[in-house]
């Protein structure tokens, strides 16, 4: 299939990532298999950049004169012509939020779309009940984790009857998922993360739903993996806590 429009891949995407109000204020950060009770709070400020132009979203609760003053910011941020450079608005946006409190965690990267032509390999394999003694070695977390196996596809790269790279569903809605990567350190670089995420993405797309995938500027490995799989990049996430 052809990508879908950017604009409309980053409001699926803040979809799968965050749990919403009714006026589109972020309330969660979304996670498969939990209870809002026992969710996180979402990031104050969150914009998705695209060559198409810009969405933004603001956490719940925030004061009014605040929100006003982001809004105001984030209308002002022309649209990139490239998504690898910085928004320009970057020192106004952080400054007027450290006047209602000091930012505690900000991250920013590119944001892709999964092709429906990526193939899964043989080195990689779907996780079931049967065959998840494999992720007990490195792993052994997915199979106590109230998401893991429980809330989609688990894909896992095996070598020698052991997992040694999984991707697995970080965010789930019921129109797209978001992948999560973890890696075997002695295992990286060679193959075995695309091979994963490439399982899992044929999964999602056996499902009906849309596979995503994002990361930061600065993880380079992930980056690669997204160049081997021949993702579509459509946007540049950008959070501030």
């Amino acid at each position: 299939m052809d990508t879908p429009p950017a604009l409309q891949l980053i409001d699926i995407q803040i979809a799968a990532l965050f749990v919403c109000d009714v006026d589109r204020r972020l309330k969660y950060i979304r996670e498969p298999g939990y209870e809002e009770t026992d969710l996180e709070p979402a990031p104050r400020f969150f914009m998705g950049r695209t060559l198409q132009g810009n969405v933004w979203r603001v956490r719940q609760g925030l004061p009014d004169a605040l929100v006003g003053e982001l809004e105001a910011l984030a209308r002002a941020e022309p649209i990139a012509e490239n998504l690898a450079h910085p928004p320009q608005t970057v020192a106004a946006i952080q400054a007027t939020l450290h006047t209602h409190a000091p930012i505690t965690h900000e991250e920013r990267g590119p944001a892709y779309w999964i092709p429906d032509t990526v193939q899964a390999p043989p080195v990689a394999v779907l996780i079931t009940e049967v065959n998840a003694h494999v992720l007990d070695a490195n792993f052994a977390w997915t199979r106590r984790s109230r998401s893991g196996l429980k809330t989609g596809p688990l894909a896992a790269a095996v070598v020698q009857d052991s997992a040694v790279s999984i991707c697995f569903c970080a965010r789930l809605t019921g129109e797209a998922a978001e992948a999560g990567v973890e890696s075997v350190e002695a295992f990286r670089g060679q193959g075995y993360a695309s091979a994963a995420v490439a399982r899992w993405a044929v999964a999602i797309r056996e499902r009906g739903l849309i596979p995503l995938y994002s990361t930061s500027w600065q993880n380079v490995a992930s980056q690669g993996v997204a160049r081997k799989l021949g993702m579509v990049q459509y946007a540049d996430d950008w959070s501030l806590s």
